[in-house]
């Protein structure tokens, strides 16, 4: 799927402003991550980065209402439409399948972490991030211990995307700020 067309979508699915800024910043993330793995020998299809970043949260405006779970309809869409990697990596955006692998992180993994990373429109490190999850929907006791323990999970993901790269993750946001 092209550029062009994940805006077509953002249309016909009326998303809101505001989420199609959120999306084209975990874009950026996504896309910065995934150039700067490149030289570390981790080869990621680019393409399928950009578009399963751009519509990760193609179903979130409805699901304001709805209470649908937009990771999996969202997923569920764009599969239908017949883009069957974008709609896993979509699926995958808030909860991976496999956080410990072994080996490089995959486009699914880069998805994920990046959207962890943006706070709205910024780049915010992960313990931000988390703050705002947990006030937005930790209220219930269950809900709150299951969010830190996927963050436990997502911190280990930062750690081995890390890994590969010659820069911290407190880093992140100055050097896409400024175009590293």
């Amino acid at each position: 799927m092209t550029r062009k067309e994940a805006c077509r979508l953002f249309c016909d699915m009326e998303m809101l402003a505001h989420i199609q800024d959120h999306s084209f910043q975990v874009c950026n993330v996504a896309l910065f991550l995934a150039d700067r793995l490149k030289p570390a020998g981790v080869c990621l299809n680019r393409n399928l980065i950009e578009s399963a970043a751009l519509l990760h949260d193609i179903t979130k405006t409805r699901s304001l209402t709805t209470r649908e779970n937009h990771a999996r309809t969202g997923g569920q869409l764009l599969a239908a439409m017949g883009y069957r990697e974008v709609g896993d990596i979509i699926r995958q955006h808030v909860m991976l399948d496999d956080y410990d692998g072994d080996g490089p992180p995959g486009e699914a993994h880069i998805v994920n972490y990046a959207d962890k990373r943006v706070l709205h429109d910024k780049v915010v490190s992960l313990e931000q991030r988390k703050e705002y999850i947990l006030q937005r929907y930790g209220v219930e006791p269950s809900v709150r211990e299951r969010i830190l323990l996927l963050w436990k999970k997502t911190e280990r993901l930062e750690r081995r995307i890390f890994y590969h790269l010659s820069f911290l993750p407190q880093d992140l946001g100055k050097l896409i700020e400024t175009g590293f």
